[in-house]
């Protein structure tokens, strides 16, 4: 019985390690940190640096564990869009909800893309949060995309996709300065756009 209560609060310390270790890395992030070392991340933590490679094979497996916490996290904010009702109705909903996906996920989403080319996990999780993107879009804007069949349907869905993904939404933040406000009612205005000729 001894036995077994030493093993299990073992076992509860070292998940608590892992997660303050994993929260660390996203602080960081979250500060404006993309590229963090592993003794910033320990220091954040407030555990020993060898800790981080107890927990971790290395930074590239930090950083995944950190990817999918993060995208449990966004998860959270998704709310299930309609596919029918009027336009207006479902592209307010669709753009407010990628709004508020691409503010919460700015840094660890520059962070993520930094590393994509040499990390074939993150690569994995980068890749499944755009075929979740565009399984929404087929969703929301299905009476559009109907309208339209086989090459002419597949350029509209590029065309929706381009504009409300989150390397536009950074452009529009970061590179044209522009408030999430106004960042909105830009995509807004391409979306419909696109959607009206459809």
């Amino acid at each position: 019985m001894a036995a077994t209560s030493l093993t299990d609060g073992r076992s509860a310390r070292a998940a608590r390690t892992r997660d303050a270790v994993v929260e660390a890395l996203l602080s960081l992030l979250d500060d404006g940190n993309f590229r963090p070392t592993a003794r910033q991340v320990a220091e954040r933590a407030g555990v020993s640096l060898r800790s981080v490679y107890v927990h971790f094979d290395d930074l590239e497996d930090l950083f995944t564990a950190a990817a999918h916490n993060h995208f449990e996290r966004v998860r959270d904010l998704v709310e299930t869009i309609p596919g029918d009702g009027p336009l207006e109705t479902r592209l307010d909903a669709f753009v407010r909800q990628r709004e508020r996906i691409h503010e919460a996920s700015a840094n660890v989403r520059r962070a993520a893309v930094l590393q994509e080319p040499f990390s074939p996990a993150l690569a994995e999780v980068l890749s499944l949060a755009r075929k979740l993107s565009r399984a929404e879009i087929e969703v929301v804007f299905a009476p559009e995309l109907g309208r339209r069949v086989d090459a002419g349907r597949e350029r509209l869905l590029v065309e929706l996709e381009v504009v409300s993904n989150a390397s536009t939404w950074e452009a529009l933040r970061v590179q044209h300065d522009l408030s999430a406000a106004a960042a909105r009612d830009t995509v807004t205005g391409m979306l419909r756009a696109f959607l009206r000729d459809a």
